[in-house]
């Protein structure tokens, strides 16, 4: 029963003492030399979700991941990648839901006209219902 119980203790304490030893990437935190360069990374960083985080940013983000995806933004903006292609190249290895604004297509499109398309439904549904009942009672 002991070894039992030690064996959990550990099973659950180990996650508690894990502390990340490598150091943050070099452009994490560091802006770039440029400043049109460095405002562009800025606009595209505000616009990438962080994976980690999921509702923030990763320019306002302060786990790992965003930073290691800030340093990423910042080195493919130096080596004067556009904004677009840096986006398009997340989007590809992430998926689309590391955009704050994911580009739109055909499944997305079925997405917002689906609830469209329901409402049509009822109002008609209820259209007849109506109907019909006034067609009751005139009788």
């Amino acid at each position: 029963m002991r070894a039992l119980f030690l064996a959990l203790l550990l099973l659950f304490a180990a996650p508690l003492a894990a502390d990340p030893t490598m150091p943050p990437a070099a452009l994490a935190d560091t802006p770039l030399p440029d400043a049109a360069q460095e405002a562009k990374a800025q606009a595209l960083m505000h616009e990438l979700r962080c994976l980690v985080c999921q509702n923030q940013s990763i320019a306002d983000s302060h786990a790992d991941m965003a930073g290691d995806m800030r340093a990423l933004v910042r080195s493919k903006i130096a080596a004067g990648e556009s904004p677009d292609e840096v986006r398009a190249w997340l989007i590809k290895r992430y998926g689309d839901w590391v955009s704050f604004n994911p580009p739109t297509h055909g499944a997305a499109l079925g997405l917002w006209l689906a609830p469209l398309l329901f409402l049509g439904v009822g109002l008609l549904l209820a259209l007849r219902l109506f109907r019909r009942r006034g067609s009751e009672t005139k009788a």
